[in-house]
């Protein structure tokens, strides 16, 4: 199995590559390239073809539509990129997936697993269906937009809690917690999935399967052992939160922005 990634951040390429080798040990993953031009020059020199491509959507020379455009790969295609979701769902169709920036390993292993479910005839099919050139001018002037407000219950009132009062949301027993900074926590009738999906990746990070987190929470971090970071929060969660391994690089980077 052959994958390529193209993406011009070294970073980026580094971490992906090893959050798809530690899913899959036995694929082959190789970066193709920073540029629609290197990219494209990569992919014709290529006498076995990728069957999986992970493109970053701004490269240093364009963005990756006029890759596809002039390639028109076989294969599925999916989109690693800082879009949010409510735009990339434009052309999450059955032969493209995406993936957010920071990168999550959960996220991931589920792109690999619907590759996997589907058949490659499928991807050439669809792929050839997609109008790349309509999809990248949707995606560049789509205005985002997050959700700013949940409407709460507390006691008989229905009030409405504004996503900057609030710290960190958090998972127990398949219910999702708002943790604000004042006026401790209320439930919420989402996800924490969905919640990925509608807040400001800027603004929170999925710090563990059960935990979105936001900057201005974290009073600390710590290196822990075997590669994780340890972090520190007010108002404090009653149990140690420790960022994974392979979500440190990007955890670290999200807080450096």
């Amino acid at each position: 199995m052959r994958i390529a990634i193209i993406e011009d951040e070294m970073p980026a390429v580094r971490l992906l590559k090893n959050m798809i080798k530690k899913i899959r040990p036995a694929w082959e993953v190789c970066h193709a390239g920073g540029s629609v031009e290197e990219a494209r020059a990569w992919y014709a020199e290529q006498e076995e073809k990728p069957t999986l491509l992970f493109l970053d959507i701004e490269l240093s020379d364009g963005n990756s539509f006029e890759f596809l455009e002039k390639v028109k790969p076989k294969g599925m295609v999916v989109f690693v990129t800082a879009y949010d979701e409510y735009a990339v769902r434009a052309f999450s169709v059955n032969s493209i997936d995406y993936i957010l920036k920071p990168l999550d390993i959960d996220r991931l292993r589920d792109c690999i697993e619907k590759f996997e479910r589907n058949s490659s005839a499928l991807f050439n099919y669809m792929s050839k269906e997609n109008d790349w050139k309509g999809i990248a001018e949707f995606i560049v002037n789509k205005e985002k937009k997050y959700r700013t407000r949940f409407l709460i219950s507390r006691g008989q009132q229905l009030e409405t809690l504004h996503v900057e009062d609030i710290a960190y949301f958090f998972s127990e027993n398949k219910i999702c917690y708002a943790q604000t900074y004042k006026d401790g926590n209320f439930i919420l009738d989402f996800s924490l999935d969905k919640l990925c999906e509608e807040l400001d990746p800027d603004q929170f990070f999925r710090a563990t399967r059960q935990m979105l987190v936001c900057p201005k929470a974290i009073t600390k971090i710590e290196n822990y052992f075997q590669g994780k970071v340890a972090v520190f929060l007010s108002p404090p969660y009653k149990e140690q939160v420790l960022v994974s391994k392979e979500k440190a690089e990007s955890f670290r980077k999200w807080l450096n922005y």
